[in-house]
């Protein structure tokens, strides 16, 4: 079951750092965010965060699926799920970026119909302080993609 997350619950902060570092800038975008959460019977397994940026846009700003849970088809369940809750809000446009290393990501966007639109240079030495690494490659820039909502699904 998917659900959003109600204001009076803590958002699932170790699950959030796993697809983001920074717990300041999880705790930035979740004040102006929907957090959504997906749940079995041993708890929370994954989530994702949307946060409306521009009129008709929203961007996916947090995806996370518990380590053991992942490759299950959970996470395009919840990609499923967002682009459903984007499209009912009225939004034309969802985006999402990731890290030019962040190489099983980029491809799982993709082939959830994502497309390439632009990078944002330097944007994780900029805004982390650690350097980040994944895939033995240096984590610098944020590739952007975005997909047009229509009503299509995946």
């Amino acid at each position: 079951m998917i659900r959003k997350l109600q204001p009076d619950e803590a958002p699932p902060m170790d699950l959030l750092l796993l697809a983001d570092p920074s717990r300041k800038l999880i705790e930035s975008y979740l004040k102006r965010a929907e957090c959504f959460v997906m749940e079995d019977q041993s708890g929370i397994v994954g989530t994702y965060v949307l946060l409306p940026t521009r009129p008709d846009t929203i961007e996916l700003v947090n995806l996370a699926v518990q380590e053991n849970f992942q490759n299950k088809g959970i996470g395009k369940q919840l990609i499923s799920h967002a682009l459903q809750v984007a499209r009912e809000q009225g939004f034309k446009l969802i985006e999402v970026g990731t890290g030019n290393s962040s190489i099983a990501q980029l491809a799982f966007y993709q082939k959830c119909g994502f497309r390439i639109t632009g990078v944002d240079r330097n944007f994780f030495t900029e805004h982390y302080e650690e350097e980040l690494m994944e895939n033995g490659i240096p984590c610098r820039d944020m590739i952007r993609l975005s997909k047009v909502l229509n009503h299509k699904t995946l």
